[in-house]
C-alpha cells in the first residue's frame, strides 16, 4: 500500500442550518490524482477549505504526511505543504501578476524580496503549464480567465507537496486545460499528491485515480476510475439520471439587437473592433472565443458598464446611445455577468437583498425597501429556481457558487426578459445545474426572448445556439447557421480563419 500524505477523518462542518460537511473521512496516497466530485453546494469546497485552514471544522481531524495540521490556521497549511487554487480568486487586483504571485511568500520582516530570481521563477511555472500571463499586468485589468491562470500560478509557485485545484479548469481552454493536466500527472509520478474538484467528467475520467463523491454534505461514493463510467458518476453526483436539454427548432421573430461597426475602447486599447451582430426574438445566438478576446467588453457593453468608441445600435427597433444599468434593466434586459462574484452578488449581503438588487424602485415605498416583499420574491426565485444551501435571510457569499449562478439566473428569468444577455452561465457548474440552467435558457428561447450567449465552451454553445460568430481580437467572425456548425468548423473560426483575408490581416 502506497503512504498517505493527507487523511481527513470524520469532519462535520455546519454554517447555521446548513451542515455543509457530515462526517466526511477521504485519503489521498503520495503520487496519486483524486478528484473530488459532487453538486454545487455538495460540501466540496467546505471540505478544502477546512484542509486549507480557512474553515475549523467541527467535529473531525486532518492529518498531513503523518502530522496533525492545526485547525483554522491557512499558513500552517502552506508550511505543510499545502497548496490551494480557489475557485473564487484570492488576489489583489490593484497589484501586478508577479506582486501576487509572490505576496506572501517573503518574511514580513525583510528587507526586500529578490524580484529578479521569483520574475524567472513566475517564467520558468507559466512556461512550463503552458499558463502565460504578463508578470507586469495590473491583475485587475485582465480577463477573468487570465487571473484563473494567476491563482494557479501562486499555488504552483510555492513548490506544494500536496495541491488543492478547485475547478482549476472552468476558465481555461481545452488545450490549456491539457497542457496542465499533463504536467499534473508528471508531477504525481515524482510523488506529488494531487486533489481536484471539477464538473468536467471527461477530464476526470482521463486524469484522476481515485474519484470521490460528496451529496447533500456526505460521503456517498468511492470508485476507481477504471471501474466506473461518466453516467455512473452524474447519477452518483445528483441521485437521479441527468439528461441535458435538446434545443428544438424554431423560428425566429424580428430583430430586437442590433449592432453596427460598434467599437468600445478601454484605457485607449480597443477591446471590441468594428463588430456588427444581430439577435432576433425566440433565437440565441452564441459568440465563442478564447478567453481574453474582447468577450468582457461585450458583456460590458450590453450591460451598461462600457461606452462605445464608434458604431451605433438599435435595441427593440429604436436607435439607443450609451444605456445606463437602470435603463437597460428598466427595458426588460437580463443580465447573466461572466465573474458572478464581482459583478453578480454582493457577498455580505442577504440572499433576499441580492434578489432584488437590479430591481430596488419596484421593491421599496416612500423611499425604503420592502423587506417582506423582497423576501417573498427572493422565496420564490429560491423554490422555482431550486437555489440550495441557504434561506432569504442568509448571506450569499454562504451559497457555492452554482447556487449563486442559479439565483443571478432566477432574478432575471423569473420577470421574463424581452432580452438575456448571459455570459459564461454554466461556467463551474455540475451536470445537473448545467442541464437545469441550459433548459431555463432554452426555455427563455420559446417564450420569445432573445439570447446572446457568450460562451468559452464549444460544446455549449454547439447544443444551445441558433447562429455563431467567433470572436477574436476583438473582432466578429460571420455567423454561421447552428446546423452548419461542427467542433472542427468552429476551433477554425477561434483561431481567426473564417474566410475573410482582409480581416485575418488585421488581428
Amino acid at each position: 500500500m502506497m503512504e498517505n500524505a493527507l487523511e481527513i477523518s470524520g469532519v462535520s462542518k455546519r454554517f447555521g442550518d446548513n451542515l455543509a460537511n457530515d462526517n466526511i473521512s477521504l485519503n489521498l496516497a503520495k503520487g496519486e490524482i483524486v478528484a473530488l466530485l459532487g453538486e454545487n453546494g455538495a460540501g466540496k469546497t467546505t471540505l478544502m477549505n477546512i484542509l486549507f485552514g480557512h474553515y475549523v471544522p467541527d467535529t473531525g481531524n486532518v492529518m498531513v504526511m503523518g502530522s496533525e495540521l492545526p485547525q483554522g490556521k491557512p499558513r500552517e497549511a502552506i508550511r505543510a505543504g499545502v497548496g490551494m487554487v480557489h475557485q473564487h480568486f484570492s488576489l489583489a487586483p490593484n497589484l501586478t501578476v508577479l506582486e501576487n504571485v509572490i505576496t506572501g511568500t517573503q518574511d514580513i520582516w525583510s528587507i526586500a524580496t529578490d524580484v529578479k530570481t521569483a520574475r524567472a521563477k513566475l517564467m520558468e511555472i507559466s512556461k512550463r503549464f503552458g499558463l502565460i500571463v504578463d508578470p507586469d499586468a495590473r491583475l485587475g485589468d485582465l480577463s477573468v480567465g487570465e487571473q484563473q491562470r494567476v491563482e494557479i500560478l501562486k499555488a504552483l509557485y510555492n513548490d506544494a507537496r500536496i495541491l488543492v485545484l478547485d475547478e482549476p479548469t472552468a476558465v481555461l481552454t481545452n488545450i490549456e486545460a491539457e497542457q496542465m493536466f499533463s504536467t499534473l500527472k508528471d508531477m504525481a509520478k515524482q510523488g506529488l499528491s494531487l486533489i481536484f474538484i471539477s464538473h468536467k467528467l471527461d477530464e476526470v475520467m482521463a486524469t484522476a485515480d481515485r474519484i470521490f463523491v460528496l451529496r447533500g454534505g456526505k460521503s456517498v461514493a468511492e470508485r476507481l476510475v477504471n471501474e466506473t463510467n461518466k453516467a455512473e458518476l452524474a447519477e452518483l453526483m445528483v441521485g437521479r439520471e441527468v439528461n441535458r436539454p435538446v434545443r428544438a427548432a424554431a423560428t425566429p421573430g424580428d430583430v430586437i439587437l442590433e449592432a453596427t461597426g460598434v467599437t468600445v475602447r478601454v484605457e485607449g486599447v480597443d477591446r471590441l473592433k468594428e463588430v456588427d451582430f444581430h439577435v432576433r426574438e425566440g433565437e440565441v445566438l452564441g459568440i465563442i472565443g478564447v478567453s481574453g478576446n474582447g468577450q468582457a467588453a461585450l458583456a460590458q457593453l450590453l450591460s451598461g458598464t462600457a461606452k462605445r468608441a464608434l458604431g451605433s445600435m438599435m435595441l427593440f427597433g429604436e436607435s439607443v446611445g450609451d444605456l445606463s444599468v437602470p435603463e437597460i434593466v428598466n427595458a426588460g434586459i437580463g443580465r447573466i455577468p461572466e465573474d458572478r462574484n464581482h459583478e453578480g452578488v454582493i457577498g455580505e449581503m442577504a440572499i433576499w437583498e441580492n434578489a432584488i438588487l437590479e430591481r430596488l424602485p419596484e421593491f421599496s415605498k416612500n423611499g425604503l425597501v420592502d423587506r417582506n416583499a423582497g423576501m417573498a420574491f427572493a422565496s420564490e426565485v429560491i423554490d422555482t429556481f431550486d437555489v440550495r444551501g441557504g434561506t432569504p435571510s442568509s448571506r450569499i457569499r454562504l451559497l457555492s457558487g452554482g447556487n449563486m449562478q442559479k439565483l443571478i439566473l432566477g432574478r432575471n428569468l423569473i420577470k421574463q426578459p424581452r432580452l438575456l444577455l448571459a455570459a459564461q452561465p454554466a461556467r463551474g457548474l455540475d451536470e445537473g445545474a448545467v442541464a437545469a440552467v441550459h433548459q431555463r435558457i432554452l426555455e427563455a428561447r420559446k417564450a420569445g426572448a432573445g439570447v446572446l450567449l457568450i460562451s468559452e465552451d464549444l460544446d455549449e454553445v454547439l447544443a444551445l445556439a441558433d447562429r455563431i460568430q467567433a470572436i477574436v481580437g476583438g473582432r466578429l467572425s460571420p455567423d454561421v447557421d447552428a446546423k452548419d456548425a461542427n467542433a472542427r468548423k468552429m476551433g477554425l473560426m477561434m483561431s481567426g480563419e473564417w474566410g475573410d483575408e482582409e480581416v485575418q490581416n488585421a488581428i
